[in-house]
């Protein structure tokens, strides 16, 4: 039997030794990826998503090295300690090495931060290419626009001194563009950084699809505007608003019409 055939048989063991509330923290990271396999936010079995376990340990759960987002599921997700150490690998395919770099960073400096999610879209790649980053021209980036923080390209993430840098250039935010590289946000749940994730994805896709009709022809809102959307998002952006629960049930709906298996 193949390692990912036999996590059928292994998902009421998993469940039966995590709390609860582990459990649902499972099942919504497997949404999170299955979401993203589905909007076609993957890069084959690259990039990474976290989720930290319920709980006084800092363990956090992310994908195990080798699976595609599409074949995720609550019992085959890794937990493992911001130090580097397996606690749990169903699968016995341990991790990326650069997800545990950025996320074990994340987490163990930003303990309020739920869930970490990176991408490297097309359009999120590009984005973070451009010198001017993410540009004030759309509704959904005006969203974003006065959050949003750099971290400059190193290489691949590999080495954990550039976990310093990582972290201080986070600050406080929930809203990341790693330069050269992809994106990255936050959340006080998987709900919450899942919905910074996606709208940002979008602000992104319009900012390259404007920018195909020439720079010198973007029109970037005023000012007062910029100010206006940022006082307006703050009812989303501290991920307690009802309005991220309503997009979450959205999404799920919209996610189960293609199948549950996430859910073992």
């Amino acid at each position: 039997m193949s390692s990912l055939s036999a996590v059928t048989t292994s998902a009421h063991s998993v469940r039966d030794r995590v709390s609860a509330e582990e459990w649902e923290v499972r099942v919504k990271l497997a949404a999170a990826y299955r979401l993203a396999a589905l909007f076609r936010w993957t890069d084959h079995i690259y990039t990474h998503f976290s989720a930290r376990v319920p709980g006084p340990e800092e363990h956090f759960l992310i994908n195990a090295f080798g699976l595609l987002f599409d074949e995720i599921t609550a019992s085959n997700l890794v937990k493992v300690d911001v130090d580097g150490t397996i606690i749990d690998d169903p699968l016995g395919l341990g991790i990326n090495q650069a997800g545990y770099v950025i996320h074990s960073a994340i987490h163990r400096a930003r303990p309020d931060l739920k869930a970490v999610l990176h991408t490297h879209t097309r359009d999120g790649a590009a984005v973070s290419a451009q010198r001017g980053g993410l540009l004030p021209i759309s509704q959904h980036a005006l969203g974003y626009y006065s959050r949003v923080v750099y971290h400059d390209y190193e290489g691949v993430a590999l080495d954990l001194d550039e976990q310093q840098r990582l972290v201080t250039n986070l600050a406080d935010s929930n809203i990341l563009i790693l330069r050269n590289h992809g994106l990255l946000t936050g959340g006080i749940s998987v709900e919450h950084a899942f919905r910074e994730l996606h709208g940002l994805e979008r602000a992104c896709n319009i900012q390259v699809a404007a920018q195909a009709g020439g720079n010198d022809q973007l029109l970037h809102a005023p000012q007062a505007a910029i100010a206006k959307v940022h006082e307006q998002s703050k009812r989303f952006s501290d991920g307690k608003g009802e309005g991220i629960q309503r997009h979450w049930d959205a999404l799920i709906r919209q996610l189960d019409r293609e199948g549950r298996d996430y859910q073992n």
